[in-house]
């Protein structure tokens, strides 16, 4: 998901991967990041310990590129039903 949008909008794509014990450190709280797993677009933290929806990322992308917001996707009769 991550490329395929950077690769829509001008946007840089940082991805950032330690052990579990590096993000539990005192030296990492110090730096005020956010708990892995987490996204951040430029100092917004848009999630932080969970996963995240394409469009609610997309969203947040045009929002701080100042770009209009994606029309949201249209959704079949399965995934209305079932609520995904």
């Amino acid at each position: 998901m991550m490329p395929r949008l950077g690769q829509k909008y001008a946007i840089e794509i940082e991805t950032i991967s330690k052990p579990i014990a590096d993000y539990q450190t005192d030296e990492y709280f110090e730096l005020d990041l956010p708990t892995a797993p987490a996204v951040m677009v430029a100092e917004e933290i848009v999630v932080e310990g969970a996963d995240v929806a394409e469009d609610a990322l997309e969203a947040v992308i045009c929002r701080h590129l100042g770009l209009p917001l994606p029309a949201p996707a249209k959704r079949g009769f399965l995934q209305r039903l079932f609520g995904q």
